[in-house]
């Protein structure tokens, strides 16, 4: 006998650039744009574990920089990968940009962002308020809209300024869709604008991360990475282990 799940809405908003849902399903909170368009999923007893392996993979990200103090966060969702770093890292400062003000408002309220005093949440477009963040050792990108990725993937100028932003040996992280080829979308642009220098971890839900260092002369530490991400593995309840494996150089 198959048991049906129940789904609850617990908060629905309208704003100039659509609709935003909170949606409850047994021990999960989902934040959903639009008609039904997935953006975050959180589980309620710790807020801070990574259900999808995309966002796990983009805590991968964060562990190739050996001890980072500061990171920008473009686009906050629910908060959990925020709240993943704040808790399994030796941060000192967090910037999250996000555009939509009801976002961080449903995340504090039903998805357990918590109020860190290392936090600070912007209201505004990334590709506006970028250039007036402080820099980073470590930058995520990760815009969406209920229709795809926000332009700001694929616009060279934004994505050379996130690597201009970083600080010395620092990290951009930037969670792109795959095509039917299993290259990230603007494959060709990324590799002209990073010179090839680059390295992509795909998933199984679609996408491609990818993991930018901050100059041509920093390399990916993977034995450090590996060792970091060990070490992490009894407080995260899970081993990142199987995705270190499918990183590969950008081709």
């Amino acid at each position: 006998m198959t048991v049906e799940r129940v789904e609850r809405v617990l908060a629905r908003v309208q704003d100039q650039y659509g609709t935003i849902s909170v949606l409850e399903v047994e021990d999960y909170r989902f934040l959903e744009f639009g008609d039904a368009i997935e953006q975050s999923c959180v589980f309620t007893a710790d807020p801070s574990w990574l259900e999808y392996d995309y966002t796990r993979a983009m805590l991968i990200g964060a562990l190739c920089h050996e001890a980072p103090e500061s990171a920008l966060f473009l686009g906050l969702g629910a908060g959990t990968l925020t709240q993943a770093c704040l808790k399994f890292l030796p941060l000192e400062d967090v910037e999250a940009i996000e555009l939509r003000p009801d976002v961080p408002r449903l995340a504090i309220e039903y998805l357990g962002l918590d109020d860190d005093p290392r936090l600070y949440i912007r209201i505004g477009d990334a590709m506006e308020l970028l250039n007036t963040a402080e820099p980073a050792d470590l930058i995520f990108v990760d815009l969406y809209t209920d229709h795809g990725p926000n332009a700001a993937h694929l616009a060279w100028r934004f994505l050379e300024d996130c690597q201009k932003r970083l600080q010395p040996g620092g990290w951009l992280i930037i969670n792109q869709w795959a095509g039917d080829d299993g290259k990230p979308l603007g494959a060709a642009l990324l590799r002209g604008l990073y010179h090839h220098h680059y390295w992509e971890l795909p998933v199984k839900e679609g996408n491609v991360i990818l993991l930018v260092p901050a100059e041509l002369d920093q390399t990916l530490d993977l034995d450090g990475l590996k060792a970091r991400a060990e070490a992490l593995a009894p407080r995260l309840g899970y081993s990142l282990q199987p995705l270190i494996s499918e990183i590969r150089p950008a081709t």
